[in-house]
């Protein structure tokens, strides 16, 4: 069976290293916000291009910190996408602010600028950016949508380490971004881990102090923060695997050529590509089918993996029905959610491998 994810065929130079690196702490003694904590901190952020990273609990944390350091909570709105991982709407709520839920682009499956546009109010203080799937687009317009409506930019870069528009890395065109290092995640921990990212230091500091129970100086604690701390563990074993991270991306890139150029069945369609080749990290390759579960199906019979990301959008979910959203509706993301597929698209996919998944997507032709 050829996995979304197989962690087994890592390189085992690569699972001795974190052998390495976890050793390391335990003969340390130091198990919580030490310097492997500041070594991944200050290192994630260079590569993101930004001053400051804030090592946290997990992506959604991020989100939340992020909100809050920059003081957004409760009577503010935030505008976001339904087409997303539940943690990005959750981190919004988590915060006290009420989202928003805007539409879809049909041939990118990112937050329409029109719907977001449909969606501005008086409350509203941000736009929670996703880049989902792993795309960065079109930076410098929701840039420029974000300064002339007065709102703060905030980028979810949970899918999309390393992935670079003209230049810059994701989390490094908002106030900040939020990361998450999940462990099927481009640049993935064995565990939870996030880290929030950002230019501003005042922001930075405030984060600093939220996740560890709004604590400036050991005991004392100026404001209500939370528990969400990266353990030094998984701070070590994320610097360690950061090593590999731009190998593993350039392989990621190279299967989905290769998907773009093969894949031909007229059933199924591929997404709109990036605007430049670094722009997009390929956390997953998404496609649209219209008979979507007899071609997931299809693909099992024949030893492929595939995943829907994600078949529930957000205004479809219990807790979120009355969510408020774009008064035209969220039907795009609604069509997108019935229809999308996502194929294995991991570094340890040989070239056969590959093959093998282009001709079982090919061949559904032929069972119709």
């Amino acid at each position: 069976m050829i996995l979304m994810n197989d962690f087994q065929r890592e390189p085992p130079e690569l699972r001795n290293a974190m052998l390495t690196a976890a050793q390391r702490v335990i003969e340390s003694g130091w198990y919580v916000l030490g310097t492997e904590v500041a070594t991944f901190e200050e290192r994630w952020a260079a590569v993101c291009g930004v001053g400051y990273g804030v090592g946290v609990g997990n992506g959604m944390d991020a989100i939340e910190i992020a909100l809050r350091a920059m003081d957004i909570g409760p009577g503010d709105e935030v505008i976001t996408t339904p087409m997303t991982a539940f943690a990005s709407v959750l981190g919004i709520l988590r915060s006290g602010a009420t989202p928003v839920l805007a539409d879809i682009e049909p041939n990118t499956a990112l937050l329409s600028q029109d719907s977001a546009a449909r969606c501005i109010s008086t409350k509203t203080k941000a736009v929670l950016l996703v880049h989902l799937y792993g795309q960065v687009r079109a930076m410098a317009s929701w840039q420029e949508f974000c300064t002339t409506k007065g709102i703060s930019l905030i980028e979810d870069c949970a899918q999309a380490h390393l992935a670079t528009w003209q230049g810059k890395v994701a989390g490094s065109f908002g106030v900040a971004g939020a990361y998450s290092f999940y462990p099927t995640k481009n640049l993935g921990a064995p565990g939870d881990a996030g880290m929030l990212v950002t230019n501003n230091l005042a922001i930075s500091e405030r984060a600093g102090r939220i996740r560890n129970y709004g604590q400036s100086v050991r005991y004392h604690h100026p404001e209500l923060g939370m528990n969400s701390r990266l353990d030094e563990i998984q701070a070590a074993m994320l610097t360690t695997r950061m090593k590999w991270l731009p190998e593993f991306t350039e392989r990621r890139r190279e299967i989905a050529q290769a998907y773009r150029e093969g894949i031909n069945s007229p059933l199924v369609t591929q997404l709109a590509p990036p605007e430049e080749p670094s722009a997009h990290a390929y956390h997953l390759y998404v496609v649209s089918c219209p008979l979507r579960d007899d071609l997931q199906t299809h693909l099992k019979e024949h030893q492929v993996q595939a995943l829907i990301h994600y078949p529930i959008p957000v205004q479809a979910q219990a807790p979120c029905m009355h969510i408020k959203r774009d008064p035209l509706g969220l039907t795009i993301s609604e069509a997108h959610a019935a229809q999308c597929l996502s194929l294995p698209c991991h570094p340890q996919m040989s070239d056969e491998d590959v093959k093998k998944v282009i001709n079982a997507v090919n061949g559904f032709n032929s069972i119709l």
